[in-house]
């Protein structure tokens, strides 16, 4: 019968085991992508249809932080992201100017919308021009639903309302409610105020099942909105896995994912809901 194993037996195995146990959450952490991106990208279903197809190709697990674009760029300026899908051009060039990302990549592009009640309240449907129906929005005290939370789509908005002569006006009334949530979140308190909002056209298209809301100013250069991909400077961000970060943004703009990026949504909703835009000039 074999004896007991002595003291120095035992605690080389502790010493083993404890080191086993030290290094699995790097091992599990190693393996994994923190990707900061707008709501959006998750509100229409892309992520879910993308993802899964880079996890198979790479074995990588990417874990999705969905918030609004100025919240996800500043994830990446600190360094608690691996990887920036954002939707906040102006907000991007100012903090790679900075030297927090170090490749900025364009990805894809849809619109914006105005979409508001079928009564059309403050008779903007039809004016094509986005500054001009805000502007008499606000002139009307017609309810409008804003994001508030400096995502992506909040930025565009107050670039226009500043196009249209200012923030919205002062006192602003109970005509201008800010959300605070994400787009899907927007467009169903809009939906329920009967008012107006902007949104990106793929969430309305993704939720209009669940909307009386309708499209009333579209097509308008200004609504143009774009999509681009950030790397991490690593001086800035010593803890991020910026290999497979990279690894995220090159299968993003790869070829084969730009094609599934242009058909998706076709099936279901008869249209693209994203335009693949990899490798042609960013004038954004």
């Amino acid at each position: 019968m074999r004896g007991r194993p002595s003291p120095r037996t035992l605690l080389s195995w502790l010493v083993a085991l404890t080191s086993l146990l030290v290094a699995a959450p790097a091992a599990s952490q190693a393996g994994q992508i923190l990707l900061a991106t707008t709501t959006s990208t998750r509100d229409t279903g892309l992520l879910d249809s993308l993802l899964p197809v880079f996890e198979r190709q790479t074995g990588y697990a990417v874990k999705v932080i969905a918030v609004g674009s100025g919240q996800a760029l500043a994830m990446g300026r600190r360094g608690d992201a691996d990887l920036v899908l954002s939707h906040a051009p102006e907000a991007e060039r100012a903090l790679m100017d900075s030297g927090y990302f170090v490749r900025r990549r364009l990805v894809m592009h849809n619109e914006f919308l105005l979409v508001g009640p079928v009564a059309d309240p403050a008779g903007v449907r039809g004016l094509g021009d986005a500054v001009a129906a805000l502007g008499r929005i606000a002139e009307r005290s017609a309810r409008f639903v804003s994001r508030g939370d400096q995502s992506g789509t909040h930025q565009r908005e107050l670039l226009l309302w500043k196009r249209a002569g200012g923030l919205p006006p002062q006192p602003r009334g109970d005509w201008y409610i800010e959300s605070g949530q994400g787009m899907g979140a927007t467009l169903l308190l809009a939906d329920e105020k009967h008012a107006y909002t902007l949104t990106d056209i793929g969430t309305y298209l993704a939720w209009r099942s669940k909307l009386e809301l309708v499209p009333v100013v579209e097509g308008d250069g200004a609504l143009y909105n774009v999509y681009h991909v950030l790397e991490l400077n690593p001086k800035n961000a010593p803890r991020a896995n910026l290999a497979a970060g990279r690894a995220l943004a090159d299968f993003f703009v790869a070829p084969e994912t730009q094609a599934r990026i242009g058909a998706f949504g076709k099936v279901q909703f008869g249209r693209s809901l994203f335009v693949p835009d990899a490798g042609t000039p960013d004038r954004w």
